[in-house]
């Protein structure tokens, strides 16, 4: 009986020292007080009595929000400036061993290291080299850290609040920086459309002219054409006269209507042609006429 409650204890003994690691963790474990191992994930045993957990340590990336550290810039401005860590640990023996809290101490190296690097930058520097702050400060912390088992993989300046009349005084800078870009592109908008309305009214100009032009030119040719046209019916017009033969009855006819122009006017003596002395009919006429004028 005696034997088989010794039994039970030790089986229950052993069964103790079995432990599971999960994933992204690691267990620190001490023999008698000195570190004997580091467990990993799965199933790990440490002896009862014998062995204990130092510590258990998350192998995933930490961001640590620091709160905002009062640093002096190299001209003598003073402004809050907060950051972000992003850590992991790479060996958690010397994270358990390394240093004493050890996300106290990287708060503390972060504060220095911040005021060293700012300590060397003039505000407006320090408001545009965010970058540059950034690269320096993970340099310098993952170097201090090998040391306790830590690897900081990215260090981000979160805010810089320089002090509120130093920010009054930026306020007022780029809204007068605003401003001054508003004013020069409404210039430059009034300048092309300017140019734009000057073009315009140029090619109007041009096109008016050249219309102007055209149609003086067509005037020209139409004017031309017509006196071409009537000196050619002209011409037409003598050669037929030349070409037909007038018998002698058609050449008094024609003198006759002549003479009655003449007597519509304000004459008072009128010569007649022989060739028709001999006309009863046309001196008789005549006579009247002449008549009729002296009246």
């Amino acid at each position: 009986m005696i034997f088989i409650i010794i039994l039970v204890v030790l089986v229950i003994i052993i069964a103790g020292g079995i432990k599971i690691v999960s994933q992204s963790k690691a267990v620190v474990i001490e023999r008698l007080g000195s570190y004997y191992k580091t467990m990993s994930t799965g199933i790990n045993y440490k002896v009862p009595i014998i062995d204990r957990v130092a510590n258990t340590v998350s192998l995933k990336e930490v961001a640590k929000d620091f709160a905002p550290q009062p640093v002096i810039t190299k001209d003598n401005v003073t402004m809050q400036i907060d950051t972000v860590v992003y850590y992991q640990i790479t060996d958690p023996k010397l994270y358990t061993y390394g240093i004493e809290n050890p996300v106290s101490a990287i708060e503390t190296l972060t504060a220095t290291t911040l005021r060293n690097i700012i300590g060397e930058l003039e505000l407006d520097e320090t408001l545009t080299s965010r970058d540059i702050i950034n690269s320096k400060m993970r340099a310098i912390l993952d170097e201090a850290t090998d040391a306790w088992g830590i690897k900081v993989n990215r260090v981000e300046v979160k805010n810089i609040l320089p002090p509120r009349d130093i920010q009054e005084a930026m306020e007022k800078q780029m809204r007068a920086e605003r401003e001054r870009r508003e004013a020069i592109l409404k210039a430059e908008g009034e300048k092309k459309s300017a140019i734009l309305l000057a073009e315009g009214e140029k090619e109007s100009t041009i096109l008016r002219a050249e219309a102007k032009k055209t149609a003086k030119i067509k005037e020209a040719e139409g004017e031309a054409e017509a006196i071409l046209k009537i000196k050619e019916a002209e011409a037409q017009g003598l050669q037929l006269i030349k070409n037909v033969k007038l018998d002698e009855s058609t050449l008094k006819l024609k003198s006759y209507e002549a003479l009655m122009d003449i007597a519509k006017g304000e004459a008072t003596k009128i010569i007649i042609p022989s060739e028709l002395q001999s006309l009863t009919a046309v001196a008789t006429t005549l006579k009247e006429v002449v008549k009729d004028s002296k009246k």
